[in-house]
């Protein structure tokens, strides 16, 4: 339980960073503070959601693309986040296709660091209590 509850504060830490890195970086892209939150979430669920279906569809459909799950994931959901008003707006090609690359970059590296880090943590200290 302890390691689900850290997986999930990690995908919403990093989903934050990536958007708000997004945000700082790409022209066209807007994060309101007053959705920032709601963004954060919908992106953090619709990432987690649209993964497996993703990876699962270009499994069965194409092969060759399977390597690119994460992007095609990262702008889905960039995509369904901006479905709820108030958030985050990307506006522009240019914006489309820079805010997935940066999201998932960060997304990606800060989950793959920030896994090894709390999750050695918490199997060393389930280790020392046995």
């Amino acid at each position: 339980m302890i390691r689900l509850l850290i997986r999930v504060a990690i995908n919403l830490a990093t989903a934050a960073l990536g958007l708000l890195v997004a945000s700082w970086v790409i022209p066209g892209v807007t994060l309101s503070a007053s959705g920032f939150t709601v963004a954060v979430v919908v992106f953090a669920i619709a990432q987690t959601l649209l993964g497996p279906f993703v990876f699962n569809i270009a499994r069965k459909y194409a092969d060759a693309i399977l390597g690119g799950i994460g992007l095609v994931t990262t702008f889905l959901a960039l995509f369904v986040a901006t479905l709820f008003p108030g958030g985050l707006r990307i506006e522009g090609v240019t914006a489309w296709l820079l805010a997935p690359l940066v999201v998932w970059v960060i997304t990606a590296l800060g989950g793959w660091i920030l896994a090894a880090i709390f999750l050695k943590k918490t199997v060393q200290k389930a280790k020392g209590a046995q």
